[in-house]
């Protein structure tokens, strides 16, 4: 309902340009100042380029070799549908775990304060 008053108003064009003189003059008196205060961002930026540059370039050219581990032959896929999932796992060669398992300990709240389960 705002919105159909506002069409309705006349519009001051006078005001619209003192305003629109306004922000013009705000924007040039702030480029001139912002070397001052702020040039040396554009400093930083043009190395933190150059730097982008020739990590980009030292990427694409060769990339890095990597040793492939040897897993070894795959056991064949089970033929049932619930089996799929974890098939690997079953195999100890095959376990991405190399180091050893984790095991996460149960702990209560309840035992700790000594009071009954119940509670």
């Amino acid at each position: 309902m705002a919105e159909a008053q506002r069409a309705s108003e006349p519009v001051n064009f006078v005001h619209q340009d003192e305003i629109w003189k306004a922000h013009v003059n705000a924007e040039k008196d702030l480029a001139e100042v912002w070397p001052k205060k702020w040039g040396f961002l554009s400093e930083v930026y043009k190395e933190y380029e150059r730097e982008s540059n020739n990590l980009k370039k030292a990427a694409s050219a060769e990339p890095p070799k990597r040793p492939l581990t040897p897993v070894g032959p795959s056991p064949p896929v089970p033929r049932t549908s619930q089996a799929v999932i974890g098939w690997r796992s079953a195999h100890s060669h095959l376990c991405l775990e190399r180091s050893a398992m984790v095991h996460h300990g149960r702990r209560s709240f309840l035992k700790e304060l000594g009071w009954p389960h119940q509670a």
